[in-house]
């Protein structure tokens, strides 16, 4: 088989409230929404589909790792340190739930953050390659 999977091109996110949630993502995190009905909305960003889709409270993307420690589904990337510094101040002035900056270990820094319905999501300071040079950043 000589074909590939190329991209991803949509990630479900499960929220109370669509309205609500898709207020909050648009407004806090700068997505475009394209569509929205009282089940689902679709957003653009991080150049991505985005699909709010409504589920019962309490639901998140998040999982347990095998140590019992939470872990999010999505990593977004910013290009260098001072993006990052730059997202996280932002973040917390828009009063979303941030965690600190933090080394992990590896290459760039991180932070975690978190939607309105806990949904945790983590940025990096590395943007990919790939990125870099398809888009000519």
């Amino acid at each position: 088989m000589d074909q590939k999977l190329l991209r991803i091109g949509t990630t479900y996110i499960p929220v109370a409230d669509v309205e609500h949630a898709s207020d909050w993502y648009v407004g806090k995190l700068g997505a475009e929404l394209s569509y929205k009905d009282d089940d689902k909305a679709i957003l653009n960003f991080a150049h991505q589909s985005i699909f709010l889709v409504k589920s019962p409270k309490n639901q998140s993307s998040n999982f347990y790792d095998i140590h019992g420690q939470e872990r999010f589904s999505i990593t977004f990337e910013v290009n260098g340190l001072t993006a990052l510094g730059e997202i996280h101040r932002d973040f917390k002035e828009k009063q979303i739930k941030v965690e600190e900056i933090e080394n992990r270990g590896h290459a760039g820094k991180n932070f975690v953050f978190y939607d309105l319905d806990g949904n945790k999501f983590d940025v990096w300071s590395e943007l990919s390659p790939t990125f870099k040079e398809k888009y000519q950043i």
